[in-house]
């Protein structure tokens, strides 16, 4: 079956697969990012994911999706999975 996807989740895959890539580069993870999909837990369970590294994505999200986030909008539950994550980046970039 041919199923047409929706604008919507042609955005949430493109910016899953750019989520992926400041991941993989701002995390250092190698071929691990390709294993990351949205349900994949990412705060607590990749020990690379500290508040450094997170300071560095937040910046490198910015840059690539061309958006701005505003300290006061940052919840740990924004990292939880990197589905919630592409939900964030979606949130900002419709502001």
């Amino acid at each position: 079956m041919n199923k047409k996807m929706s604008l919507d989740e042609r955005l949430d895959d493109r910016i899953c697969d750019g989520l992926r890539q400041l991941l993989e580069k701002t995390l250092e993870l190698g071929e691990r990012s390709k294993e990351l999909v949205p349900q994949s837990r990412l705060l607590g369970e990749l020990p690379e994911l500290d508040s450094m590294a997170v300071a560095q994505l937040l910046t490198a999200m910015e840059s690539k999706f061309n958006i701005r986030i505003d300290d006061s909008q940052i919840s740990a539950d924004d990292f939880e999975t990197l589905g919630s994550l592409v939900d964030f980046v979606k949130e900002h970039i419709q502001q």
